[in-house]
């Protein structure tokens, strides 16, 4: 079952405002369909646009609503459902819908389930006891092109990050590896970078690789994470990090750089 919802402005439809970011909610509890949409709806920059309460669902609201020129611009994937479950759903999501973002909202945090998530594509992982306004924020981070963890999501990472061998930069790093490094902490993008610094996409891409041989870590992810350890980037960057390409027919991120 999905449904389309609109904001009422006065007695009519109200059109979309700009600046206002479209959401999908796709969670197969009932209940946190409703709490995220009553909460959701008091956010004056936010619209909700549906609901769903499965992956297949989704998909075919997403194409109605793709058809009706308002899809959504973020959805909030629920992971554990009944085939396709929210990783498969997700990756569907960003094949067909290549401007619709996906902040994974799930009970569980282990590693592999979240690494499964962001490489199928997802712009944020949270834990379903995160606050309501940190939904909010994930949301808006998406929106933005930046990924954003659960703080307990990205504990896990960073200590996983720490039983590895402690690895000096600038022994084994270019100086230019370690500008690219800079700005993957800051949470840029391979053509964000590219334009910063003056180079082709193509190798941003290539010192990417580099960094994540040179450091022995399989993710950008880990990366970001890596540059906020040893103080490269700014602090209050340490829970939001950056994401893969998703226009990148080799997006996995794991792979990917």
């Amino acid at each position: 079952m999905w449904r389309l919802r609109w904001k009422q402005n006065g007695g009519g439809m109200a059109l979309e405002r700009e600046n206002t970011i479209r959401v999908l909610v796709v969670d197969d509890h009932a209940v946190v369909r409703r709490g995220l949409l009553a909460f959701l709806e008091s956010e004056p920059d936010l619209e909700l646009v549906g609901d769903a309460e499965g992956g297949t669902q989704a998909l075919e609201l997403l194409g109605q609503l793709q058809s009706e020129g308002r899809p959504p611009d973020v959805v909030v994937m629920d992971l554990q459902m009944a085939p396709p479950d929210g990783i498969e759903s997700t990756r569907e999501i960003r094949a067909r819908f290549a401007d619709v973002e996906v902040v994974a909202l799930t009970s569980f945090g282990d590693e592999s389930r979240v690494h499964a998530a962001l490489e199928a594509g997802a712009a944020g992982y949270l834990l379903k006891d995160a606050d309501a306004d940190e939904v909010a924020a994930a949301i808006r981070a998406a929106h933005r092109g930046e990924l954003q963890l659960d703080p307990a999501v990205a504990r896990g990472l960073m200590s996983r990050l720490r039983e590895a061998p402690a690895v000096d930069p600038a022994a084994a790093m270019t100086p230019r590896e370690l500008d690219v490094l800079r700005l993957v902490g800051a949470g840029k993008a391979n053509k964000q970078i590219a334009s910063q610094l003056g180079i082709t996409e193509r190798t941003a891409r290539t010192h990417v690789s580099n960094i994540l041989g040179k450091l022995r870590l399989s993710s950008r992810t880990q990366a970001a994470l890596w540059a906020v350890r040893e103080g490269l980037v700014d602090a209050e960057g340490d829970r939001q990090v950056p994401r893969s390409n998703a226009g990148d027919t080799s997006a996995n991120e794991s792979l990917d750089p």
